[in-house]
């Protein structure tokens, strides 16, 4: 292999050359890399840095590359490379080595006014605009998988946890809807990640920008970014935007391993509130009575990946000297995979969640089995003028009356009610029901029956709308 320059007599050792390759992973970005090319040599054209036959025939070149890499007749494999004499680094290499293979050596004015340094600057950004709308695109699927579930079973009450305790009645609507709401702000930060990712680098060159005549905010123009990053040294030498991107993978991931969490801890033969389709669950290799919630544990598990993914980029960026380092390379690892393993879960979870089937009775058991109208009482005790943490200690003592009684609220006597506060009366029992319980609620978006489907129609609309402004 020859040097990019003529400053080395020997070629690269093998092990080097392997030791320091990227292409197995940054060939993803060939798409990226011709657009970048193309966009750049018809700049140089157009300032008059190339002839426009120059460019003409390295565009062809460009054109052509890309239909064999998508037809797998030109392989970014650097053993494969090697045996052709095209050995490459990286794909930038890569492809300007072919081209000049294609067009002869007027293909090398290609990387004229350019560096691999904002070259690779450039691809990345591309290819996170890409990434982030597949990755946008499947959190709409699943906020839509989670409210067509809400809406299947929005009539089921459910008790609400905190600390795995039971606490209220509310609806599994409402439940749910909370990951919607959860997944919404991803959405939020993706694209606010967006607005500082469409900003290119190219002109940058290594560090120092250029003395060619070239187009900076022309060429960002014809790539579809906002602008340009001004300064040519932090254009090469940030990875802001990644880091950014990768911290929006992690809590996401966060978000869809809670819901994972519970769709676990809710399939169990302990607490049997759903069962997950067989599609998306597994049988034991040695216990044939088995099925596991392998999915969901693999949903779980794998946010620890994207966690590690956040914190090796940042590791690799905390102690760099501006400006481009070859540490940097390693960014790719971090980048291809958080963005991959979220777009994987993602739809995953939005199938999973659809094949869910929900046990309706055994809520219902739950709900009359525990104490979770007890706020009820207290809420009642205030409405009559003792103070809420008053009435909260009073309740409390009816609660362990009950306990010691092994009754429920509602069978308890009024006598007994009433030893502990005189304001208890007789209508106390009307609101000791889960249905009456629910339409208490009117605060705006709480779990009563209105404000629910309120919700629901709300979010109907606005992915109907989201959905409208993808498709155009």
């Amino acid at each position: 292999m020859k040097r990019a320059t003529g400053r080395f007599r020997k070629p690269l050792d093998p092990a080097a050359l392997r030791f320091s390759s990227s292409l197995h992973l940054d060939r993803r970005m060939y798409e990226e890399d011709i657009e970048g090319s193309l966009a750049h040599v018809a700049m140089l054209a157009d300032r008059g840095v190339i002839s426009k036959r120059d460019a003409r025939d390295i565009a062809r070149a460009l054109r052509e590359i890309r239909e064999e890499i998508a037809t797998g007749r030109f392989s970014l494999d650097v053993d494969r490379l090697a045996r052709k004499r095209l050995a490459a680094e990286d794909v930038h290499m890569a492809i300007e080595r072919r081209v000049i293979q294609k067009v002869g050596p007027r293909g090398g004015v290609l990387h004229t006014a350019r560096s691999r340094n904002d070259q690779v600057a450039l691809d990345e950004r591309l290819f996170l605009r890409r990434q982030t709308g597949g990755i946008v695109n499947g959190i709409r699927a699943l906020q839509k998988a989670l409210i067509k579930k809400a809406r299947q079973y929005r009539a089921v009450v459910m008790p609400g946890y905190t600390h795995l305790q039971r606490g209220q009645p509310i609806l599994l609507a409402h439940h749910l809807l909370a990951y919607v709401s959860m997944l919404e702000r991803d959405v939020g930060r993706f694209t606010d990640c967006l607005v500082r990712t469409n900003r290119s680098p190219l002109g940058a060159a290594a560090l120092g920008g250029t003395s060619f005549p070239i187009d900076r905010k022309g060429l960002a123009r014809t790539l579809g970014f906002d602008g340009i990053i001004e300064n040519s040294i932090d254009a090469v030498s940030d990875r802001d935007v990644q880091v950014e991107f990768i911290s929006a993978c992690a809590i996401s991931m966060m978000h869809l391993s809670r819901l994972a969490e519970e769709l676990i801890l809710w399939s169990s033969e302990e607490w049997h509130f759903v069962e997950i389709g067989e599609g998306f669950a597994t049988g034991s290799s040695i216990m044939p009575q088995k099925r596991n919630p392998d999915i969901a544990e693999l949903v779980r598990g794998k946010t620890g990946r994207v966690y590690g993914d956040l914190v090796g980029l940042l590791t690799v960026m905390k102690g760099l000297p501006l400006a481009y380092n070859r540490d940097m390379q390693e960014d790719k690892v971090f980048l291809f995979d958080s963005g991959e393993t979220v777009q994987d879960v993602l739809q995953v979870t939005a199938g999973m969640v659809s094949s869910v089937r929900v046990n309706r009775s055994r809520f219902k058991d739950e709900l009359e089995s525990g104490f979770v109208l007890a706020t009820e009482l207290a809420d009642y005790l205030a409405r009559k003028g003792l103070p809420f943490r008053d009435a909260h200690a009073v309740v409390g003592d009816v609660v362990r009356e009950c306990m010691e009684k092994r009754c429920t609220l509602q069978e308890l006597s009024l006598n007994s009610y009433q030893r502990y506060s005189p304001l208890f009366d007789r209508d106390l029992y009307r609101l000791l029901n889960v249905e009456t319980s629910l339409k208490s609620k009117r605060s705006r978006g709480s779990t009563g029956p209105r404000e629910v489907e309120r919700a629901l129609k709300s979010w109907e609309r606005k992915l109907s709308r989201a959905s409208a402004r993808t498709s155009r």
